[in-house]
């Protein structure tokens, strides 16, 4: 059973007095403990359908369902993670990370030595009682990592979550959600629009077009070892998703609705 199923997806919205789509009948299931990476070009519908898969969105046409029951958020554990990292600033790093199983009651005094051990883990241990303008934007990434993964969701959603990193701090960053991942192995699903990410951390490639569908889903060749970047088959790989990439035009807008 696949763990996250979307059928026939259709989001639009309206401008003026036109109804424009943005998604249009996607389907896409991710099977149970698989990292799935949605590419496409900017304004193709990523970010809704990730918004609807974590009940952001109600307003669509068609049916999504976690673990083979319809969508739930009241029943259901779902993390998100914005690209923005979602910290409140008032709030010390502790408090932030904290904050997800606090806000879905979930929170028990145990789950302080899982804090402590999460923040040992992402190099925060030092950093719990700073503020996150304190904090380097890696450093606030961490943070961000460790409330999703002490929320223990049943499926973990991420919205280009390390695109605003510079390109050193992105790769440190790939490599500490891949760690993290392959111990608790939540199945996700990573909207980016970095070829290199999708193929570094997805098993599963979603390629979505400019006309609001996913045109092509791939099982990832090298499956749940990534290659090395310096591997020349990553390059390859690159390559030809690029190809599949450059025929497709930017849609008509309406990404992060």
């Amino acid at each position: 059973m696949s763990a996250i199923n979307i059928e026939h997806l259709t989001v639009s919205y309206q401008k003026n007095t036109e109804n424009l789509p943005v998604l249009s009948d996607v389907s896409l299931a991710v099977p149970s403990g698989t990292v799935c990476a949605v590419i496409g070009p900017s304004g193709c519908g990523k970010s809704t359908m990730l918004k609807v898969a974590a009940g952001l969105i109600k307003d669509y046409k068609g049916q999504v369902t976690v673990g083979g029951r319809p969508l739930d958020t009241r029943s259901m554990t779902i993390g998100f993670m914005p690209q923005s990292y979602g910290l409140l600033p008032w709030r010390t790093v502790a408090e932030n990370i904290r904050l997800g199983r606090k806000v879905m009651g979930l929170w028990q005094e145990s789950d302080e030595e899982r804090l402590k051990e999460l923040a040992s883990r992402l190099g925060l241990e030092g950093l719990l009682e700073r503020y996150p303008h304190e904090l380097s934007g890696g450093q606030q990434q961490r943070v961000s990592l460790a409330r999703v993964f002490l929320l223990q969701p049943d499926i973990l959603l991420m919205d280009e979550p390390f695109s605003a990193l510079d390109a050193i701090t992105r790769e440190e960053m790939q490599d500490v959600f891949r760690e993290l991942w392959q111990q608790e192995s939540i199945t996700t699903i990573l909207v980016t629009h970095y070829v290199e990410e999708a193929l570094y951390l997805g098993g599963q490639i979603a390629v979505m077009g400019g006309d609001g569908k996913i045109s092509e889903l791939l099982d990832n060749p090298a499956g749940d070892t990534p290659l090395r970047r310096s591997d020349e088959r990553f390059f390859q790989l690159g390559r030809q998703l690029r190809q599949k990439l450059k025929p497709q035009q930017p849609g008509r807008g309406g990404e992060g609705l």
